[in-house]
């Protein structure tokens, strides 16, 4: 009989960095054991991991399991995680100061970059120049001498022309800036233009119509994306990737499914699997104790015919408790939308 090869590292992992190996990790231990990890680092470690993390969108099985390997067999099951700004925020809401996380996800939502000035080379030049023209010229001159000066130069066109000369005079007269003066500009930065940027950054609009499509009855949501898929293959298929179902809810670890129903409420489990088909059915049952089966069962039959429409809102509530449930970290959603998704 041939030995086995032990498992190789799977094709996958290379597209993941060290930082998002190790976001991946932390993402998987949620707030009790991550705790205190996060509390061990410093906020620049924080702040390049919780970046790693938003930005990790779907992770596969292999890779999940190549960097759980000593992990119990329950997470070395899931199918995947999927990280993205809201996920980290809430994690580290759980964990951090309320002040720190604010840090934390102003710096990571804003332009890349380890400095101040590095951030800045990263933001267009028409939204800089839209901030500067407001600002004192000698300012503005001390910040252009900082930047790169392809991107000075941009911004330097976008400027108002009058403004724009009396700042390119100024710094042809700037000498030493003393590094006070330059740490007062780097605040004035951070406070008054980085924090208003992050702001206004937009949350990824696939994520928001995902969240809207899984609000709306199933006719509607498949007719509406039906028609986008013509327009907008792609985005069509970005979003089905981000949605949650009730049918996803199924694939979810039957530890996590039983944590769900025993929190739900019965009259609503019951509407749910009402319209649900027969594995659905089996799968939750699966999670319950013999005699709590029978009962939903007998409650099921009792029911008579009931509307389309309300066995579908019962599925979604169930979908949300999920949802709610996984914020709080008493249970994992694993990506079903993956190849690997496995359903126990």
């Amino acid at each position: 009989m041939t030995a086995m090869a032990p498992v190789g590292e799977p094709a996958e992992l290379k597209k993941f960095t060290g930082p998002q190996r190790a976001a991946a990790l932390l993402l998987v231990l949620g707030k009790e054991h991550g705790a205190p990890i996060w509390e061990g680092l410093s906020v620049e470690e924080v702040k390049e991991l919780s970046a790693a993390m938003a930005q990790l969108g779907c992770i596969p099985a292999p890779v999940v399991e190549h960097l759980l390997v000593q992990f119990s067999s329950e997470v070395s099951s899931m199918a995947s995680l999927h990280g993205s700004f809201e996920t980290t925020e809430r994690l580290l809401a759980g964990i951090l100061p309320e002040e720190k996380v604010k840090e934390v996800m102003e710096d990571i939502r804003g332009p890349s970059g380890r400095t101040m000035w590095d951030k800045l080379s990263n933001v267009s030049e028409g939204v800089l120049a839209s901030y500067l023209k407001n600002e004192y010229p000698q300012t503005v001159a001390v910040i252009l001498t900082k930047l790169k000066p392809d991107h000075a130069a941009r911004v330097l066109a976008e400027l108002p022309r009058d403004f724009g000369t009396d700042v390119v005079a100024r710094m042809l007269r700037i000498d030493n800036v003393q590094k006070n003066v330059i740490e007062q500009v780097e605040q004035t930065l951070k406070t008054e233009f980085m924090s208003n940027l992050a702001r206004t950054q937009r949350r990824d609009p696939h994520e928001t119509m995902a969240e809207l499509f899984n609000a709306m009855d199933r006719q509607t949501e498949e007719a509406m994306l039906s028609a986008l898929e013509e327009r907008a293959p792609e985005s069509a298929e970005r979003i089905r990737s981000l949605m949650f179902t009730f049918e996803d809810l199924t694939k979810l670890l039957p530890s996590a499914i039983a944590a769900v129903v025993k929190q739900a409420d019965k009259k609503v489990v019951a509407l749910a699997l009402k319209a649900a088909p027969e594995e659905a059915r089996k799968v939750f049952f699966a999670g319950m104790t013999e005699r709590a089966a029978g009962l939903l069962r007998d409650d099921m039959a009792n029911m008579g015919p009931v509307r389309a429409r309300d066995c579908e809102e019962a599925q979604s509530q169930l979908v949300r408790l999920a949802k709610q449930m996984a914020d709080r970290g008493e249970i994992v959603l694993v990506d079903p939308k993956s190849d690997d998704a496995v359903i126990l």
